[in-house]
Order: structure tokens, then sequence, then C-alpha cells
């Protein structure tokens, strides 16, 4: 059996005062299910450094590929200095659930999580149930509700 690597890495101090406090803060924000999902966008944000620094020496058609990839993501950047200024809430608001709440299908962060879940929620006629899928800005118009039965909470 192949044994799988983790896609995310985490702290090297694990109580430290001040990143618990910001982490609670952006899982109530983005309502995230465990701060394992903070580590996976770090990562993430992570890589995208290195590649782009891997890239400072590379040719200009290779840097627009890397960038036109990232503009497909939602990541707004022209040049490295862009990329290196990424940061976790970055690709935090491109999650499929941070983008039901905030177009309003969902009352709360919560609420929208439970939707994906419950795959009540479709991007581009196809079905969704991953809380953390990035959608592409082609992509994000057509976020719909499949069926209009959710209740209004008061």
């Amino acid at each position: 059996m192949i044994r799988k690597s983790n896609k995310f890495s985490r702290p090297h101090k694990l109580y430290d005062k001040i990143r618990i406090g910001d982490e609670n803060k952006l899982v109530e924000e983005y309502g995230l299910k465990s701060k394992r999902e903070i580590w996976k966008a770090e990562a993430k944000i992570k890589y995208f450094r290195n590649r782009a620094k891997f890239l400072i020496t590379s040719d200009l058609e290779e840097q627009n590929k890397f960038f036109a990839k990232l503009r497909n993501i939602g990541l707004s950047v022209k040049t490295i200095a862009d990329v290196l200024a990424l940061n976790k809430e970055d690709l935090l608001k491109r999650r499929l659930t941070t983008l039901v709440w905030k177009k309003g299908l969902a009352n709360s962060a919560k609420q929208a999580r439970q939707l994906v879940v419950h795959k009540k929620i479709s991007v581009d006629g196809r079905v969704v149930d991953v809380p953390s899928y990035i959608v592409f800005v082609n992509s994000e118009g057509n976020i719909v509700l499949k069926n209009k039965t959710i209740k209004e909470t008061a």
C-alpha cells in the first residue's frame, strides 16, 4: 500500500496564543471545520510562492502561463511580487462555501458548508459536495441552489 503524504504541515509551535487566536477568527469567518483546512491553504500558498521564486529565472512565457492559472483560480496577480504577496485569506475567499455564503444562498458560513455537504449546491450544472472546492472565475456566476427547500431562520 502506498502511503500518501500530507498536503499540509502542522505549525512548529502548537500552543502559540497569537496564532491560535488568528486561526479561530478565520475558522469563524470562513465556516471551516478544523484548523487543518487553514494549514492546507497555507501549504497551497507556500507552493505558489516557491513556484514563483523558481520562475524568476525562467522565460516570460512560462511566467505568464503560471499567472494565467492563478488568475483562473481568482487570484489577482500580474507579477511575481503579487504572487509573493498572497496570503491564506486570498485562497480561503475562493472556496465554494465562502462564495455560496457571500452570494446570499446561505444565511451563514456554517449553513453554506452544510448546503454543500448535503449536495444542495451545483456549479456549472454539476453537484459539488466538497466544501473546499476552489471555484474558477468563469464558474463563479453559475453557482446555484439545487432546490429551494431551505427554511428561513429568524
